[in-house]
Parts: structure tokens; C-alpha cells; sequence
């Protein structure tokens, strides 16, 4: 369909997951596409055959949005390289599970930083370009989490209620520009992470959702594509739930 024909992407966090799923589809509807990645330099690479076999351009950077300088080293490189910015994704993200009681100071900061400090750093990057363009669409993933909560994941929780707050902030201040801000919320979502626990955990979730499954990957990455294409013209400031009706 090439919804995204001609659109330049960058992606964080991409190499697995539901990074990895918006960085395909994107690919499939033809954005090229910029992707970070940390630990993996194989599957980076990987990732970057994949994409490019899809006829767009596509490089992997290995790269921490949790660090301001190299967040801005990073935009810069990709509107260099690609020759400007138009989709930012903010996907990279980590839990550090444990009750309040015994989550460490440690624990807190690190999932502040890479969650939610990391939007702050790319955006901030990335408005630059996009108010010389005079267009752009920032996407940020954030969770159900972050709307309702969950017992021993503050840390996650409060991230994810941040990137809410700051999206919609965001909206309100680069409005004017045609640069449009906007937030995805996955719930139960089946992935690499939530394939090694338990099975009867796992359906115990399903169970409990209206629609009776878990999410896939590539459900949230066309919500990607709507939000990144066209089609979402007029849309800014908004929360796109992604979870079978589980937080109705």
C-alpha cells in the first residue's frame, strides 16, 4: 500500500520485540528507516538486511536514548544520512520489577532514564529538523501500566504515566508547527519477554481480556503506521490504546 512511501523513520529500542514489528511494517509500506539498538550488534545487523530487502533504506546505529549527547549525536546522524526526519518512534524501554518496598534507588533511576528520559532527549533532537520541515509525527509507546498502574512496577508505571504527560505537552507546543505528538498504550502484548513465563499465568491474562488473546506485535505497529501516516493527519495529543478492550 506504501503508506509511509518517502518517509524517513527512526525507531528506538528496535531489534526485538515490538520495536523490531514497527521497524518491518514500516519497511512493508515504504519509510526508510533509522534503528537503535544496545546489546546485540548481530541482530542489529540482521535487522538492517531484513528492512533493506524490502527495497527502502535502512541503518541500524547502536545507540543510548537514555543519554542526552548521544540521543542529539544520533538525530543529527540520521538527518544527515537520510537527509531529514519525519516519523520519530520512542519504543526503547526496560522493566526493573520489585515491590516499593524493596525496589532500590538503582532500579528507579534506570527505568526513569531509558523510559521516559529518553523522549525527552530524542524529541528535543528531533524538533529541530522537524519545525524546519514544517511537518513531523512523534510517536511514543507508553502502556496501559502507565494509565492504571500495576503493584510492583511503580517505577514502569510512573515512567509510562510521564511519556503520557510529556506527549501531550509536546502536542500542545509543536502544534502550530504540523508536528504532531501522540502516545501508544499496548496492554498484554506476546513477545519475546512474556514467552518465558508461565503458560497458565499467561492465559490467566487472556482470560481476563474482553477479546479473550493476547496482542501481537504487529497489531501495535500498524497503530504505528496510522499514527506515523497521512491518514492521522488531524490527529495530536492522543493515547491509542492497543489492548482488546482490556483497560475499557
Amino acid at each position: 500500500m506504501g503508506l509511509l512511501k518517502g518517509k524517513t523513520a527512526l525507531i528506538t529500542g528496535a531489534s526485538k520485540g515490538i520495536g523490531r514489528a514497527i521497524a518491518i511494517q514500516y519497511a512493508k509500506e515504504g519509510a526508510n528507516v533509522a534503528f537503535t539498538y544496545l546489546s546485540s550488534v548481530e541482530k542489529g545487523q540482521a535487522l538492517e538486511n531484513e528492512l533493506a530487502a524490502y527495497g527502502i533504506k535502512a541503518k541500524g546505529y547502536r545507540s543510548d536514548a537514555s543519554n542526552f549527547k548521544a540521543a542529539e549525536e544520533l538525530v543529527n546522524a540520521v538527518v544527515t544520512e537520510f537527509g531529514g526526519l519525519d516519523i520519530l518512534v520512542n519504543n526503547a524501554g526496560i522493566t526493573r520489577d520489585n515491590l516499593l518496598m524493596r525496589m532500590t534507588e538503582e532500579a528507579w533511576d534506570e527505568v526513569i532514564n531509558v523510559n521516559l528520559k529518553s523522549c525527552f532527549n530524542t524529541v528535543k533532537a528531533a524538533t529541530r529538523p522537524m519545525m524546519k520541515a514544517k511537518a513531523g509525527s512523534i510517536i511514543n509507546i507508553t502502556s496501559v501500566v502507565g494509565i492504571k498502574g500495576n503493584a510492583g512496577q511503580a517505577n514502569y508505571a510512573a515512567s509510562k504515566a510521564g511519556i503520557i504527560g510529556f506527549t501531550k505537552s509536546v502536542a500542545l507546543e509543536l502544534g502550530s508547527r504540523n508536528i504532531r505528538s501522540n502516545a501508544v498504550a499496548p496492554g498484554f502484548i506476546e513477545t519475546e519477554m512474556t514467552g518465558v513465563l508461565d503458560e497458565k499465568v499467561v492465559q490467566g491474562w487472556r482470560d481476563a481480556i474482553p477479546m479473550k488473546r493476547g496482542g501481537q506485535a504487529e497489531e501495535v505497529a500498524n497503530a504505528c503506521v496510522f499514527l506515523g501516516s497521512d491518514m492521522s493527519s488531524y490527529i495530536s495529543g492522543q493515547v491509542l490504546q492497543v489492548d482488546g478492550a482490556m483497560l475499557t
